[in-house]
């Protein structure tokens, strides 16, 4: 009963300071809560393979019980009044920082050891078999972090108005998880009984039932914004592991430094997927090369900034009117293409919505800008991206040498009965 009162008020205060850091983050700053969630782990650890006392149902450890238990409800927290984004700081912060000091550990190692004038020694073998136990249980401890805030929103669907039990059940099922990890990492490393891993899940238990009803005490009473509504788990794991922090990158490293659309080398790889979808599906796909008219004469009288200013003006103007299914690329200097899965009527109602909006925005205070552009519809005579950009990209020449301010597309049969020169050379 002693050590049962002595487990109960070491929850109670870990969970009372913690929640108090917690509470005062706006102030203080969230990283003082950071510091204290972690500096904990090593002494977790060490109770966790050093420290037990017996209770009535089995061996227990308050390493693994208390401190444990009570960082997976902290990073929890985390989670349910911030956001992925920033509890994945001290679950990545723990995993790195016991990697790193396990390296060091290796380089200490090869010191040539002075003894104190005592005799005194450091145990190397303690100092080994903590680092390990650290390193394996901050691995589980990233896993746990990830599996618990997953859990938490799946519950959600089905228990959405019973926080207390969405609370319970993602901490007593990733606490389980847990302690069959841990056991059986400690087992082989200091030969742990069978004991330690009864008395030490049936604690984790008691503990997750004691962190729930506090941590929703906390909730109710402290804070006051609502707990959002269960979001996808794409997204949540996504975030958790800086996955669309990657995507960003992918995004990013295709895109045109000056006006952040997709480059040329992007465009063509975009394109030949499509030419083979389209091809293979029987869907349409048409592609839109245009042109700034005069733009060399803009660079010429206001110089290049002032150019650089229209092409990024273009650019935004091409992301508004474009639909969502289109994609906008800059392929080079003064020109631009679209890709769009739509039939050539379509395509060219597009392409003149572009040219009037270029009038009408009356871009860099340049009233006379306007644009050319070329059409070409992927068909039977087209069987490459090259093809399709050929045509549209002779239909700009046309169109440039036409008058420019104009959209060339395929010619109707009245246009091509009445122009026969129209077709000429376009195979499409």
């Amino acid at each position: 009963m002693h050590n049962s009162l002595l487990l109960f008020l070491e929850a109670v205060a870990y969970f009372g300071v913690m929640v108090i850091l917690f509470r005062l983050r706006r102030r203080i700053g969230i990283g003082v809560f950071f510091c204290a969630l972690s500096v904990m782990h090593f002494l977790e650890t060490y109770l966790a393979s050093a420290f037990y006392v017996a209770l009535p149902f089995g061996i227990v450890s308050p390493g693994s019980s208390v401190l444990f238990s009570g960082k997976l409800v902290m990073l929890l927290l985390v989670y349910m009044k911030e956001d992925a984004t920033t509890v994945r700081q001290p679950i990545y912060g723990l995993l790195f920082g016991n990697a790193l000091m396990i390296g060091l550990v290796l380089l200490l190692r090869q010191h040539d050891i002075a003894p104190l004038p005592s005799g005194q020694r450091p145990d190397i073998a303690f100092i080994d078999q903590m680092g390990w136990l650290m390193v394996w249980g901050t691995t589980l401890l990233f896993v746990d972090a990830i599996l618990i805030i997953l859990l938490y929103e799946r519950l959600g669907k089905y228990l959405r108005k019973s926080l207390f039990a969405r609370i319970l059940i993602s901490t007593a099922c990733v606490l389980t998880f847990d302690q069959i990890g841990f056991f059986t990492a400690l087992h082989f490393v200091t030969g742990a009984p069978y004991e330690v891993f009864f008395g030490g899940w049936y604690a984790k238990m008691g503990a997750a039932l004691i962190y729930s009803t506090m941590l929703v005490a906390y909730i109710r009473w402290a804070e006051s914004h609502p707990i959002p509504a269960p979001r996808g788990l794409g997204d949540i794991f996504e975030m958790l592991t800086y996955r669309e922090r990657y995507e960003a990158l992918i995004q990013h490293v295709g895109r045109d430094g000056l006006t952040g659309l997709w480059h040329r080398g992007r465009f063509e790889t975009d394109g030949e997927q499509d030419v083979a979808a389209s091809l293979a599906s029987g869907k349409p796909l048409s592609l839109i090369v245009l042109d700034v008219d005069h733009f060399k004469s803009i660079n010429d009288r206001f110089g290049h900034a002032e150019g650089d200013r229209v092409l990024r003006s273009i650019a935004i103007l091409l992301r508004d009117v474009a639909g969502p299914a289109d994609r906008v690329y800059r392929t080079g200097g003064e020109e631009f293409a679209v890709l769009c899965p739509h039939p050539q009527a379509v395509a060219r109602l597009l392409g003149e919505n572009i040219r009037h909006a270029v009038k009408a925005a009356n871009v860099a205070n340049l009233s006379e800008l306007t644009i050319s552009a070329g059409i070409a519809t992927l068909s039977s005579s087209t069987s490459s991206l090259s093809d399709l950009f050929a045509i549209a990209d002779q239909r700009l020449y046309t169109a440039k040498a036409s008058g420019r301010d104009r959209i060339v597309g395929e010619p109707s049969a009245g246009e091509q009965a009445a122009h026969p020169t129209l077709s000429a050379g376009h195979g499409n």
